[in-house]
């Protein structure tokens, strides 16, 4: 079969013929989604860095015995191939009229704004929630999760383009980070990191709370207890890989949930751009170039 093949750091990412994998949840990939952690291993900037030569991909859609599934793999990569074993705990049925790119778009972006907005964060119809990076595959998720909980939502993003999706989606507000100084927020989503995440603390309601979820934007800056404190505020963070280790049926129970969401319509995964296999470098390079909106996707 096919699989784009990472041999290094920096490397290119190689379409290759490789050995199909063995077992009996071994998916036909209809469409694999390329999530900021696959970028970060590329580029060895990963905390969790996997042995090489590898196949990125954690997250996948396609056909399982004839039947339509979303998942996620059985390790964490092999999905940029034409079949990838996935974990049978992670793996649940396509909603009807879904297309495999938004399947391939959906469990990692939404289980992370979901476990932040759902679970960490008390977020209510009084609530101002910002997003950072609103036009990302997280950020459309945590707009769309925002508003079904009745907050509103003010959206950050580098460009009018992305401004606009942030507004499509669902966003109140869409300003440039050059506006972020003048919000009052309750809660904050982050993927961003850098200068944007300690600028964001600034912005903070009395008993808000931040979570910090990437740092797509460069490494967390220090932060001194005592703004913290002194502003009454909190900090929280989600790392979904660890949680699904630790807390696996708190995750399933929120992916359980977020599928019940989707298939009402009150939510629905963005899918910004698609690539097939043998472009998998442009599409990572879209990433990289923060050219990108929704989620950007690979089909075999």
């Amino acid at each position: 079969m096919r699989a784009v093949v990472l041999h290094g750091v920096d490397g290119e990412l190689a379409l290759e013929e490789v050995d199909p994998p063995d077992g009996d949840d071994v998916v036909d990939v209809h469409a694999a989604g390329i999530n900021f952690l696959d970028v970060l291993i590329r580029r060895g900037r990963y905390p969790q860095m996997p042995e090489f030569p590898h196949i990125l991909g954690a997250e996948v859609s396609g056909e399982l015995d004839g039947r339509r599934v979303l998942a996620l793999t059985s390790g964490a990569g092999g999905g940029y191939a034409e079949r990838v074993a996935v974990d049978p705990q992670w793996t649940f049925s396509l909603p009807d009229g879904a297309s495999f790119a938004e399947g391939a778009s959906f469990l990692m972006t939404y289980l992370t704004a979901y476990l932040a907005l759902a679970r960490q964060v008390r977020v209510t119809s009084a609530s101002t929630v910002l997003v950072h990076a609103g036009s990302g595959g997280v950020g459309c998720a945590a707009i769309q999760l925002a508003k079904s909980l009745g907050a509103r939502v003010v959206a950050t993003a580098s460009s009018e383009e992305k401004r606009a999706l942030a507004r499509e989606v669902g966003a109140d507000e869409a300003i440039g980070y050059d506006e972020l100084d003048d919000v009052k927020a309750d809660v904050v989503v982050d993927p961003v990191g850098g200068e944007v995440f300690s600028r964001s603390l600034r912005v903070l309601n009395p008993q808000g709370q931040i979570v910090a979820i990437g740092f797509a934007g460069g490494a967390w800056e220090d932060v001194n207890p005592s703004l913290i404190v002194g502003r009454n505020i909190g900090v929280q963070g989600v790392y979904l890989g660890r949680l699904m280790q630790l807390r696996p049926e708190l995750v399933h129970e929120c992916a359980d949930e977020l599928l019940e969401l989707w298939a009402r319509g009150e939510i629905r995964p963005v899918v910004g751009a698609e690539f097939p296999l043998d472009r998998a470098a442009d599409a990572h390079a879209l990433i990289e170039d923060r050219k990108h909106v929704g989620k950007v996707v690979l089909q075999p």
